[in-house]
C-alpha cells in the first residue's frame, strides 16, 4: 500500500529576539536590510514576548491529524508541519518525509488566498527536495465553506459582546497582509501606473482576499456594515496594495465611528503581525482617533479549521490515488 502524509506550510517565525536578524534574512532572500529596520522587528517582538506562530501551526496539524483519524477508512495518514523562513524549514520536513517512507502527500499552505508570487515559493521549496515524491499541492481555498464558518464562529459571539457594549451597530474592518505591488501585477501593468486591485488575468490575491471577507460577513447577519483593508505593509521599497488600516481608520473615525471591530482573515493563528501589529499599533492608532478597537480571537485551534483543512487533504490525496489509477 502507498504510504501516504499531508503537509502544512506556513511562514515561521523566530525563538528568540536575537533570532530575528537570521531570520529577517531568510525573509528577504538574503538582501541587506537596513539596521534600523531589523531594529524595529525586534522591538515589536519584545513587546509581544514571542510570536506563538510554530507551536500553534504544529497543534493545528495535530487537530488536522486526528480529523483524517476519524474520517477512517485506512491506514492513518501523518501530518507534517514545515516552515518557509525558519526551523523546521520546509527541505528538512520533506527530507525527512521521504526518510519515513511518505510516497505520496497532499500539501497545503496555510495561508488560504492564493498570491502566485509568496505560494509559489512554497511550492518550488517542496519541489526542490520532493525526488521521487508525489505531491498534490493545493494554490488557494480562500472560499471553502468550513473556513469562512470558522472566521464566523470567531466573529459572532465578538461582535454581539461589542454591539451590546457598544448600544448600537458596530462596523467590522476585515484585513490580510498586504504584498509588494509589484508581485501581483501582470506584465502589462507594472509598465504603467500600480494597479491596487488588479484586474482580469493578475495575481488572485487581492480579490481572493477581499471574497474571503464578503464570504464571512454573509454568515454572520449582525454585521451591519463592513469594510476591507490591508495590513502590515513591509519595509521594502515601492508601494505595497492598499487601503491601508490606518486610512480605513481615518475614514471611519471622519464617519463618526466611536467603535470598531477588526477581524484579520488573512492569517490563521496568532502571530506578530496579530499580537503587534492589530493589538498594539493599530489599537493605538484607533485610540488616537477617538475609536475603541478590538478583535475576535483568532482561530487558533478551531476544529472547524482543522476539519476545513482536512477536507482540503483529502481531496488531495484522492487525486493522487487517481493519477496511480491512471497510469
Amino acid at each position: 500500500m502507498v504510504k501516504q502524509a499531508v503537509l502544512l506550510l506556513a511562514h515561521g517565525t523566530p525563538e528568540t529576539v536575537e533570532q530575528i536578524p537570521e531570520y529577517l534574512r531568510n525573509v528577504v532572500s538574503g538582501r541587506p536590510l537596513p539596521q534600523h529596520v531589523i531594529e524595529e522587528i525586534q522591538r515589536r517582538y519584545s513587546l509581544i514576548g514571542r510570536s506563538p506562530l510554530t507551536e500553534l501551526t504544529v497543534e493545528q496539524g495535530r487537530l488536522v491529524e486526528a480529523e483524517l483519524a476519524s474520517a477512517g477508512g485506512g491506514e492513518p495518514v501523518p501530518v507534517y508541519v514545515g516552515m518557509r523562513n525558519w526551523r523546521p524549514y520546509i527541505p528538512d520536513v520533506v527530507r525527512q518525509m521521504r526518510a519515513d517512507g511518505v510516497e505520496e502527500a497532499a500539501v497545503l499552505c496555510l495561508a488560504p488566498q492564493n498570491s502566485r508570487t509568496s505560494v509559489g515559493l512554497y511550492r518550488r521549496a517542496v519541489q526542490a527536495e520532493a525526488g521521487s515524491l508525489r505531491i498534490d499541492f493545493t494554490d488557494g481555498w480562500a472560499q471553502h465553506p468550513l473556513l469562512v464558518e470558522a472566521f464566523a464562529e470567531r466573529l459572532r459571539p465578538a461582535l454581539a459582546k461589542l454591539t451590546a457594549e457598544a448600544g448600537h451597530p458596530v462596523p467590522v474592518l476585515f484585513t490580510a497582509h498586504s504584498v509588494p505591488c509589484r508581485t501581483i501585477q501582470t506584465p502589462a501593468a507594472s509598465e504603467g501606473q500600480p494597479r491596487l486591485w488588479p484586474g482580469e488575468g493578475a495575481d488572485p490575491y487581492a480579490q481572493e482576499a477581499k471574497h474571503t471577507a464578503e464570504l464571512v460577513a454573509a454568515r454572520v447577519p449582525q454585521v451591519s456594515s463592513w469594510f476591507f483593508a490591508f495590513q502590515s505593509q513591509g519595509a521594502s521599497g515601492g508601494p505595497w496594495i492598499g487601503p491601508t488600516v490606518e486610512q480605513t481608520l481615518d475614514t471611519l473615525a471622519a464617519s463618526g465611528a466611536k467603535t470598531v471591530l477588526l477581524q484579520p482573515i488573512g492569517f490563521l493563528c496568532d502571530h506578530v503581525e496579530i499580537l503587534y501589529d492589530v493589538d498594539i499599533a493599530f489599537r493605538d492608532y484607533a485610540a488616537k482617533l477617538g475609536i475603541r478597537l478590538e478583535r475576535p480571537e483568532s482561530l487558533n485551534g478551531s476544529v472547524t479549521l482543522a476539519k476545513a483543512v482536512a477536507d482540503l487533504a483529502k481531496q488531495g490525496l484522492l487525486r493522487l490515488q487517481s493519477e496511480q489509477i491512471a497510469n
